[in-house]
């Protein structure tokens, strides 16, 4: 996804890569992972130092993007930490400023400390024993005399106990509605939940008759619906940028053993079954990149069928992408189960990410269902117009 055509773009990646491979490699994934923690707020401020917290988020609002195609900035971000599996906030932030930015109005403020990485929010839209739904929530706002009263739980927050603010998705008056909510607020019990990744924490978060006031909704209730689309397309191309950028470090690394280890005097690289699962795993890896690359197109371009492309995107890559990485682990021998090996540690991060905001089968249905609508209005105009 990297336009070898755009020098400052070019410049952009190399120094992501470099801040990566320094800071944020596969030995400080285990590190942190050994002492418990998430992410070192520190560090994610650096990482917001180069911009990454920006891209989304116009100029007048304090952002911007080096090529200023931030969406696929921001994609480009995502695959070189898929590199290294790294850790920080990057996924959350993006999608909480995408929300802000759409209906900014009274979190100016916010939106300046969360690009300048003083803050973390994250999207509370998941709710216990629900399936990804994001137009649908349990949680209640209720009309008060100076804002809104929230109720409910909310679980799968990711770095809910880092961040100093959630956005969350509930129900107000029958309208579906986001709210952006201070964790210090009264009312708020955040309790820590682990999940296959070494270092991606989430948490679960319940609402006791918090009281907010009236600017802490974001957007209208018509504006919404539009906002969280938004916010879901941002996500999964996100999730999928990273996948390819695992991907290309996992093919490259398996590659480089099938012509290193030897049996019977040769390569293993050299044995014709080994050559066509690579070549296998290569058409496969560059079919992921391709349908990544529309869907961050299509989103960046604010596509009529920005929503199909990135669910077309998810659907092949989170679906082909675990199969590939047990094709690795399977090739690596019986070094390619330790706890020892990196394998399992780009193993993690994808089994994770197939199963966050909407699974493969999901996406399927939702690419289903966006493809039928226009074939349906076809035919009533048709038959309108005979």
């Amino acid at each position: 996804m990297t336009d070898i055509a755009n020098p400052e773009r070019m410049l952009f990646a190399s120094t992501t890569q470099a801040f990566l491979e320094k800071e944020g490699s596969l030995s400080s994934v285990r590190g942190l992972h050994a002492s418990g923690v998430a992410f070192e707020k520190d560090w994610w401020q650096r990482a917001a130092e180069l911009g990454w917290a920006s891209l989304l988020v116009p100029e007048e609002l304090g952002g911007g993007s080096v090529s200023g195609d931030g969406v696929a900035d921001l994609a480009l971000v995502a695959e070189q930490v898929g590199h290294t599996v790294a850790p920080g906030p990057l996924h959350p932030v993006s999608v909480v400023l995408t929300g802000l930015v759409e209906a900014p109005g009274g979190h100016e403020a916010y939106i300046e400390a969360l690009v300048s990485g003083e803050a973390v929010a994250s999207w509370a839209v998941y709710e216990p024993t629900r399936p990804f739904a994001p137009l649908q929530a349990g949680t209640t706002a209720t009309r008060t005399e100076s804002g809104y009263r929230i109720d409910g739980v909310k679980d799968r927050v990711e770095a809910g106990t880092d961040s100093d603010a959630v956005l969350v998705v509930a129900t107000c008056g029958g309208e579906i509605r986001q709210f952006l909510v201070p964790i210090d607020t009264a009312g708020i019990t955040v309790t820590p939940q682990k999940s296959v990744d070494l270092v991606k924490r989430y948490a679960r978060v319940q609402f006791d008759a918090v009281e907010v006031d009236e600017s802490a909704a974001v957007g209208t209730a018509e504006q919404t619906p539009a906002i969280i689309e938004r916010q879901q397309q941002i996500a999964v191309v996100l999730q999928c940028a990273e996948i390819v950028g695992i991907l290309d470090a996992v093919l490259a690394m398996t590659n480089q053993w099938l012509f290193d280890r030897h049996s019977f005097g040769r390569p293993l690289a050299s044995y014709q079954a080994l050559k066509h699962r690579a070549a296998d795993m290569k058409m496969w890896f560059e079919a992921c990149r391709a349908t990544t690359a529309g869907a961050v197109a299509a989103v960046s371009a604010r596509s009529p069928e920005a929503q199909k492309f990135a669910s077309v995107a998810k659907a092949y890559v989170a679906e082909r992408a675990p199969a590939m990485l047990q094709d690795c682990v399977q090739l690596h021998g019986g070094i390619g189960v330790t706890w020892e090996h990196d394998l399992h540690l780009y193993l993690r991060r994808v089994a994770l990410y197939r199963a966050m905001f909407g699974s493969p089968e999901d996406h399927h249905r939702e690419v289903y269902a966006l493809s039928a609508e226009p074939r349906a209005r076809e035919t009533t105009t048709q038959e309108s117009n005979p």
